[in-house]
């Protein structure tokens, strides 16, 4: 019996009919969960994941960083052109429009600290962006996925979150406590990914909708809400029927092209050199406030700062964390005959530096109409965050076609998100199938839509990012025991030290049976 999947099943659909049948509900107790946690646990999280970005650098420059995620003979899967457009698509393409212009303006009109609206609130809005969104959130990935990776490539284990417990920990459980420690690491693995798309998928949905009404001059109510999640729904199954190496691959190529000249129109078409002023800019501020900002809990400031951090540094991190099972076996399963060195350098530092740049281009850009030009891009992002990017636009040449652009990509990112999301929890209920069965994917697929529309219904973008970070809040302590069993196994490694060793995942034996 496939014990992880037909628990997770039963729990996730019956939080997908309690959702749509007491929206309000559902979603509430998300909310007392996530506020329950961020004010006794803040320091927790900010540490743990300071030490995931320590982790991923002592591991790119130390002696481990020459293990390949393979055999010695491997070669990568992937061109390194569509692997890391497979790892924005996955990770937070949809993201990066929804926030590219909309956080950098809030952190600018209302800063945690000090005053707002200039030189100095310009220059600290785009460090604090860059830190939710550059090296401790690709860091938390990374982590996640390189675990992962290891297990599954290199020692030729089962692609589940329990695999690296189960071999790292099998001196120290006896069996059945080893086997139930693993199964609910699978499961808590696949209800925080279950959420964690759920909120994505339904601010993404928001930001359509204010696409569509810009372009198309639709309305924006629950209705076209409805519409655009059918759609999309219908998409990603069919997308998530053709496997990792035709769908996904293919329409995160589309999504790469498309934002890079999203990307050279705002860059080419506002301030060219003011915006690279700022981007170069901001990598110093980044790299000098690093440190201090990885360590601040705002303990000694008023409670509105802390409000503050509660509010955005704490629930960027533990979104990402939210998404760190699924965006992490996605991202193993794509960097087989990678080096842990090369892993490290284009899961974590490519990434941010292009985060970096997104950022300046469209923060940036937004700042300097605020600062030095007509202004009117704070109310627009106050009054509408999801529709924040569209009014951005109005500043620019061809505004339509950039909204027509925008809307697509927006869209294709969130199929992309879905499939991928998808793909990866078949992985997890299957025992680790490289290739799940299709009835399976259709499965998860329509209980991912149903969390979704019961998120959508409320209106509210915070309530989605609760709903994106509920699941993540239990699987932290997951995240730790795969790294410690990590560390025991990879000191073993044949190219740091010779072994032979045979390990089998608790349900070998049992029915194989993948549906």
């Amino acid at each position: 019996m496939n014990t992880v999947m037909l628990v997770s099943l039963v729990l996730c659909a019956a939080i997908a009919i309690w959702g749509v049948a007491d929206p309000d509900s559902m979603t509430g107790s998300a909310q007392w969960l996530v506020n329950y946690s961020l004010t006794a646990l803040d320091w927790y999280f900010l540490a743990l994941c300071t030490a995931f970005l320590v982790i991923m650098g002592g591991m790119a420059f130390s002696k481990y960083g020459d293990i390949k995620l393979g055999a010695d003979t491997d070669e990568p899967e992937f061109s390194t052109g569509s692997w890391v457009a497979m790892l924005f698509a996955a990770g937070m393409g949809s993201g990066l429009l929804f926030w590219g212009v909309a956080e950098p303006i809030y952190h600018f009109a209302t800063p945690p600290v000090g005053e707002a609206e200039n030189a100095m609130a310009a220059r600290n809005s785009m460090v604090i962006t860059n830190f939710h969104w550059g090296l401790h959130a690709w860091s938390i990935y990374g982590c996640c996925a390189l675990v992962i990776a290891y297990f599954t490539f290199r020692l030729k284990l089962p692609s589940m979150v329990s695999t690296p417990i189960l071999v790292g920990f099998k001196n120290v459980f006896s069996p059945g406590t080893l086997r139930q420690v693993g199964n609910t690491a699978d499961i808590l693995a696949v209800i925080a990914v279950i959420f964690g798309l759920a909120g994505s998928l339904a601010m993404g949905t928001l930001m359509v909708r204010s696409g569509m009404s810009a372009v198309f001059d639709t309305n924006q109510d629950v209705t076209m809400s409805m519409i655009i999640i059918a759609v999309m729904t219908v998409c990603f199954l069919l997308s998530a029927c053709t496997g990792v190496d035709k769908g996904i691959k293919i329409l995160s190529n589309i999504n790469m092209i498309v934002a890079i000249l999203i990307l050279l129109v705002v860059l080419f078409g506002g301030p060219t050199a003011y915006l690279f002023q700022s981007f170069i800019y901001a990598i110093g501020d980044y790299l000098i406030q690093l440190i201090p900002m990885s360590f601040k809990t705002y303990a000694y400031t008023p409670a509105g700062s802390w409000n503050w951090f509660h509010g955005w540094t704490l629930t960027y991190l533990i979104w990402w964390l939210a998404w760190g099972p699924f965006v992490g076996i996605f991202i193993a399963r794509i960097s087989r005959g990678r080096t842990i060195r090369e892993f490290v350098i284009y899961v974590v530092g490519v990434p941010t530096i292009v985060s970096m740049l997104w950022f300046a281009a469209f923060g940036g850009a937004a700042i300097h109409i605020e600062m030095f030009g007509a202004g009117g891009i704070t109310e627009k992002v106050f009054a509408d965050v999801a529709g924040a990017l569209f009014a951005f636009f109005e500043y620019f040449p061809g505004t339509t076609l950039l909204n027509f652009l925008a809307v697509c990509l927006i869209f294709i990112f969130l199929v992309t998100s879905a499939d991928s999301g998808t793909f990866v929890i078949s992985m997890m209920t299957s025992r680790g199938s490289l290739n799940p069965q299709t009835r399976l994917k259709l499965t998860w697929g329509l209980i991912i839509t149903g969390i979704t529309v019961a998120t959508i219904v409320t209106e509210s973008v915070k309530v989605a990012k609760a709903m994106a970070i509920t699941g993540a809040i239990p699987f932290t302590f997951i995240i730790i025991m795969q790294l410690a069993a990590f560390f025991r196994v990879v000191r073993e490694d044949p190219m740091v030290r010779e072994i032979h060793t045979e390990v089998r995942h608790p349900d070998a034996d049992a029915d194989t049976d993948q549906a």
